[in-house]
């Protein structure tokens, strides 16, 4: 029984995640620039397509014609190769096994770039426009981007290989002191949750010990006094939705290898990532990934079979139940600011 639980602990962090990820993106943008962005779950699905985009460059083929194999016919035979291969060898072999990890060095710069054209073109015109209208030309940005993803890549699921070196599983147990062969965990799965700490852990020790990350974080405290002082904090901002759309996008190439991508993955964790928003508290940066982690892990013992067979589709609506819970308890979500999305 332990083992079961353990393992459906560590499922729970795999999920939560993901959550936190998008949370977190989402967090930086409404905390920065008061706009509550429902195009961010598209550019998590942007991020996850910069993946497959990489791979169908990189596994490209070359034809030549090998001499010393002949047809039936006396013919030499075509030998098909990715391009990578032929111009690195063995590293280009590499590359296309560890194609998904590469191709963040794709990722961040497009979403970089997709994420500040997104803010100076469109959202900075609704700053001071309500909550209603932002969300209305935010999804409508998304569902423009899932058409055209869908124009390029079609609409069916791309499966994306992970590495074959971590496509089995990792003896947890056996690490531990434990029995060998009793927990063990898809290690990509693992991968990912400790990327997933990564970033989250970068993106804070950003905003707490960097002077860019001490601007925003006062920015975000109090916008006009740091204008005041001469710091222009629109720019910085403008920065920040960047380093946002660079979050999700990077939460969307790692995860290609569980979900194949499709054009509508982005707005199926998007009403997840807004519900672990508003629960960990608008605006609150620690409280969008502590939520992220706690309805994960939720979610994966609500989906144990004992769980199912007594309350049949708990693990469907258990986020929402528990989102309701806190909600009713503390309004303003587990860490959120007084004052936030109350006028």
């Amino acid at each position: 029984m332990f083992d079961a639980i353990f393992l459906q602990f560590l499922n729970g962090l795999d999920k939560g995640g993901a959550y936190a990820l998008i949370a977190l993106g989402l967090t930086l943008v409404f905390g920065t620039l008061g706009v509550v962005n429902f195009a961010h779950g598209a550019l998590f699905m942007l991020g996850a397509f910069c993946s497959v985009l990489f791979r169908q460059l990189i596994t490209m083929e070359s034809v030549t014609l090998d001499p010393t194999q002949l047809s039936p016919w006396g013919a030499p035979l075509e030998v098909r190769a990715p391009m990578v291969q032929a111009w690195f060898g063995d590293f280009g072999a590499v590359l296309v096994d560890y194609s998904v990890p590469f191709s963040i060095l794709l990722t961040i710069p497009v979403m970089l770039v997709i994420g500040i054209s997104l803010e100076r073109g469109i959202i900075k015109h609704f700053y001071k426009r309500p909550h209603a209208e932002q969300i209305l030309v935010t999804f409508g940005l998304a569902i423009v981007a899932q058409e055209i993803i869908k124009s390029i890549f079609g609409a069916n699921p791309i499966p994306q290989p992970m590495p074959e070196s971590v496509q089995g599983a990792t003896d947890i147990g056996a690490f531990l002191g434990m029995q060998a062969n009793v927990i063990t965990y898809p290690t990509w799965r693992l991968i990912y949750f400790l990327f997933s700490g990564a970033v989250i852990g970068g993106v804070f020790a950003f905003l707490q010990f960097t002077t860019f990350g001490m601007v925003v974080r006062a920015g975000m405290a109090d916008r006009e006094t740091v204008g005041l002082l001469g710091i222009n904090i629109d720019k910085r901002f403008t920065i920040m939705f960047g380093l946002a759309a660079v979050v999700a996008g990077m939460a969307g190439v790692m995860y290609t290898p569980l979900l194949p991508p499709n054009y509508h993955m982005g707005m199926d964790f998007l009403v997840l990532s807004f519900v672990v928003v508003v629960v960990g508290g608008m605006g609150s940066l620690p409280g969008a990934v502590a939520a992220g982690f706690l309805l994960g892990i939720v979610q994966s013992f609500a989906s144990m079979t004992q769980v199912k067979d007594i309350v049949p589709g708990i693990d469907q609506v258990i986020i929402y139940l528990v989102a309701v819970v806190i909600l009713l308890v503390r309004p303003r979500g587990l860490l959120g600011r007084r004052g936030v999305m109350e006028a």
